[in-house]
């Protein structure tokens, strides 16, 4: 009896997803769901998104092994005009936006919210929740937070209509995620 050759199995890349945003609290969350889902995201912070483009993208993913599934993200907050349309103009990116910040993201975990509100006041309103949150970081307590109330963001997110303030669409994040 002769022996059988052992075939490996054909291995397939999950695919990355990069992240370019703007500031240190979205590095923080991303760095948080990288450590929660365990699937290669790429995040790439960008001070200033004024000048954030596909050719600025494709550059910085050259640093990368990539695949033809991996996902570009951007994650960026409205509260400057003109960021949207300039986020717009970048094709084949999916846009992660909260109007106006990303603590309104953070706040849906917690409570529904619909009506107007300027970053600082959507700060100080995650601030009655999370008495010790500040911009940059995300405590033990703040990650369990949004840890256990991912699926309700979702949902109170799907609800708002994207872009207009209040709106978050970084749900669209945790649904690929979920979806991997």
């Amino acid at each position: 009896m002769g022996r059988q050759i052992r075939r490996s199995k054909e291995k397939t890349m999950k695919p990355n997803f990069f992240v370019f945003c703007e500031g240190e609290t979205e590095v923080a969350y991303v760095n948080f769901l990288r450590s929660q889902y365990r699937v290669p995201i790429q995040v790439i912070s960008k001070k200033s998104d004024s000048n954030i483009s596909l050719r600025y993208i494709n550059n910085c993913k050259k640093e990368y092994i990539t695949t033809d599934n991996d996902k570009t993200f951007l994650m960026f907050d409205l509260d400057v005009s003109g960021t949207l349309e300039r986020l717009q103009s970048i094709h084949n990116a999916i846009l992660l936006v909260s109007n106006p910040c990303i603590e309104l993201w953070f706040l849906l975990h917690c409570l529904d919210h619909h009506a107007e509100l300027t970053s600082k006041a959507c700060i100080k309103k995650f601030q009655t929740i999370s008495p010790h949150y500040t911009k940059g970081t995300l405590s033990q307590q703040e990650k369990q937070i949004l840890a256990a109330n991912t699926n309700n963001a979702v949902v109170r997110a799907k609800l708002l209509t994207a872009h207009d303030n209040p709106s978050t669409t970084i749900y669209e994040l945790i649904d690929a995620l979920n979806n991997i």
